[in-house]
């Protein structure tokens, strides 16, 4: 981990490997369930939703702050 933000969860962790890990656990339709978006309940794809996600701040901070609740779980 880089000194720059030690207490940073989320660095060095790209989108993709956050939203590939809440699929893994969630699956498609738990994931749609937990944050409502389009991209997650119609035809859901790792690349259309990283498109959506990166253009879409709020949705991002949704999948953020669901990973980290996914993090914290894990470490209890």
């Amino acid at each position: 981990m880089s000194d720059t933000q030690p207490n940073n969860p989320l660095h060095g962790i790209t989108l993709q490997q956050m939203l590939t890990e809440l699929v893994e656990h969630h699956g498609w339709d738990g994931l749609g369930r937990q944050i409502d978006i389009r991209c997650f309940n119609v035809d859901p794809s790792i690349s259309s939703s990283l498109k959506f996600l990166r253009r879409t701040s709020w949705a991002r901070e949704k999948v953020e702050a669901l990973y980290l609740t996914l993090l914290c779980q894990r470490r209890n």
